[in-house]
């Protein structure tokens, strides 16, 4: 495990300091780039959104993959879990959304789940939570040990700024349908949650499957560092080179069109 990750240090609020537009343009032509190296080279991956209600994890992930070819990458929202879910083990119904080939899955909530809002709101048992840690690092293991890439993010804001958010939602008519009841349940146990989340960081901050904590208190900000670090971490896993052209296919393209390679 890393050195201890506190929330504390994330809570800045400092505005995007450049062009924001400008920025979010070129992340965006990069990641496409990335993406279709993805593609090119039959990769998997998995990017994991946690963070607090409000934080702005969804807007990230839209700006995020604007530019990804979709019949390649699946955002994954992830609620309570189904009956037939709790019938299983927890891990179980994460199993079935693993990225095939050349995909990239984006859990928008996660297995973390369990280490949460299960722990906090009592949905299992004290046992279950925290044998919970030892199959989630494993379960990771196991992914990255498969050849997925696996990325883990997590949106931090301050109890001021949420609420600052949650009125926003309420006081515009179509984005009421965003906030719930479920949302001042939670901002009710705030301390409790934090207790957990810094327990998750400490048992699952591992050397394969490191936390990237954002500061989520500016959006502009926390867009533009989510998307530079799933940019550096894909480009880093990613092989450089790409392929020759298939001499089938310009021979094809010779014979239809006398296609003449550069």
């Amino acid at each position: 495990m890393s050195k201890k990750i506190k929330l504390s240090d994330y809570e800045s609020d400092t505005g995007f300091d450049g062009d924001y537009d400008k920025k979010l343009k070129q992340l965006q032509e990069r990641l496409a780039q990335v993406h279709f190296k993805h593609i090119i080279h039959g990769s998997r991956s998995m990017i994991v959104f946690e963070g607090w209600d409000a934080a702005g994890k969804g807007g990230s992930i839209r700006r995020m993959t604007t530019e990804w070819d979709p019949r390649y990458f699946e955002v994954c929202p992830i609620s309570a879990p189904t009956q037939v879910e709790k019938d299983h083990h927890f891990l179980w119904r994460f199993w079935l959304k693993l990225p095939a080939k050349r995909n990239i899955t984006i859990f928008d909530r996660s297995w973390y789940g369990r280490v949460l809002v299960e722990r906090v709101e009592g949905f299992c048992s004290k046992t279950e939570w925290k044998r919970a840690y030892d199959e989630i690092n494993e379960f990771e293991a196991q992914r990255i040990d498969s050849g997925i890439n696996l990325i883990k993010i997590f949106f931090h804001v301050t109890q001021d700024k949420q609420d600052k958010r949650f009125a926003r939602r309420l006081n515009i008519p179509y984005k009421r349908w965003k906030i719930t009841a479920e949302d001042f349940r939670n901002r009710s146990k705030r301390a409790d949650y934090i207790d957990a989340i810094e327990d998750m960081f400490k048992q699952t901050d591992t050397r394969w499957a490191p936390w990237k904590v954002i500061d989520g208190n500016d959006k502009k900000s926390a867009r533009i560092a989510a998307m530079t670090h799933v940019a550096e971490v894909l480009e880093a896993a990613l092989p450089d080179e790409l392929p020759e052209a298939d001499p089938e296919l310009v021979k094809m393209a010779e014979e239809a069109f006398g296609y003449k390679p550069e």
